[in-house]
């Protein structure tokens, strides 16, 4: 099993998700979270004064798939995420050992 997190601009998630989901995802995480690579930040102006925005809001997602879907959920995720531009995000792959259900204790693919 894989999991694949991929941080991505806020306003691709409902792309992102619906590509996800004809891919047969049937579940995911997301989070908010803020960083920079590239951009390094951006200034803005409020009310006259300028001010540094240091770390940009990105969303997290997180999946876990079995290992033939991998490659199909990382292009899904390239082909709606993209959009050319520095900032675009990161997708990042791990070797997931076990994946084990609370509810029913049902372990492995069973548990995805």
């Amino acid at each position: 099993m894989k999991k694949i997190e991929a941080i991505i601009r806020p306003f691709k998630l409902d792309e992102v998700k619906e590509a996800l989901m004809e891919e047969g995802i049937r579940g995911l995480t997301i989070s908010e979270v803020r960083g920079y690579g590239r951009q390094k930040g951006h200034t803005e102006t409020y009310r006259g004064s300028e001010y540094r925005i240091e770390f940009i809001p990105k969303i997290k997602i997180e999946v876990v798939v079995e290992d033939g879907k991998s490659e199909k959920v990382v292009d899904a995720i390239l082909r709606t995420a993209k959009t050319g531009q520095v900032g675009d995000g990161k997708i990042f792959i791990y070797d997931v050992k076990d994946v084990i259900r609370i509810r029913t204790e049902e372990s492995g693919q069973d548990a995805l």
